[in-house]
């Protein structure tokens, strides 16, 4: 498998922002977002081959407990499941960051779901006709209740995180919600629900936030602070 990168840092988003982990960053995506805060593993994928042995050997030897799989888009990567069950067996709390769009049953203890928007498709003129591409991959209902289902058999939870950029947004987000929620009532907790301002600076975060804020409020969703931006700035390896 690709590697991109393994490290050590806090856990900047979700039901665990400040929890000590390690991250272990697959390469290759199937979509790409315009915004994509990792373009090193999607637009120009990036990396060092490494065998499941050696991604395992790599997290134990570091101190924290909890581990996050991410990418690019880790599900896309055959022997993701059992780096996931190994590190499970060794005791690690593991979740798994993924778009939703690649149907899986990699146990997880969080799985973590990050559905992408209508902003997030880049521009008509994109080379490799990639916005179709991507407008026709980025929505895949059934990989993502398949994916809550999967998580709930191994004893895991789930969060969304949805990435917004305008008040716009708020409305496709909660259609789509809703229509999971139709699909398979009763099996996403509303409370685990979060909006993401869209940036890469605490500047631009913090602008976004003034008005997220109270919408996140008005709506009853969990705002989705971007805590890793806050405290060490859009850098590798944090």
């Amino acid at each position: 498998m690709l590697i991109a990168e393994i490290y050590e840092s806090l856990q900047g988003e979700g039901l665990l922002a400040g929890t000590p982990s390690v991250f272990v960053r697959t390469s290759g995506c199937n979509l790409r977002c315009h915004w994509c805060d990792s373009p090193f593993t999607s637009w120009r994928p990036e990396g060092t081959p490494l065998s499941a042995e050696a991604v395992i050997n790599a997290v134990l030897q570091r101190e924290p407990r909890h581990v996050v799989v991410t990418g690019g888009e880790p599900l896309l990567v055959a022997e993701i499941s059992a780096v996931c069950a190994t590190l499970r067996s060794h005791g690690r709390h593991v979740t798994i960051e993924t778009a939703g769009t690649v149907p899986s049953e990699a146990p997880a203890d969080l799985m973590s779901i990050s559905p992408k928007l209508g902003n997030s498709a880049p521009p008509a003129a994109t080379p490799g006709d990639w916005r179709a591409r991507h407008e026709r991959l980025r929505r895949n209902d059934a990989a993502i209740l398949g994916l809550l289902r999967s998580a709930a058999a191994h004893g895991g939870d789930h969060q969304f995180k949805f990435v917004v950029e305008s008040p716009a947004d708020l409305d496709e987000t909660a259609a789509w919600l809703a229509a999971l929620d139709s699909a398979a009532p009763g099996q996403i907790a509303r409370d685990h629900v979060f909006l993401m301002p869209q940036g890469v600076t605490a500047e631009e975060l913090a602008r976004s936030i003034r008005w997220l804020a109270p919408a996140c409020d008005a709506r009853g969703f969990r705002l989705g602070r971007r805590f890793h931006i806050e405290w060490f700035g859009h850098t590798r390896g944090t």
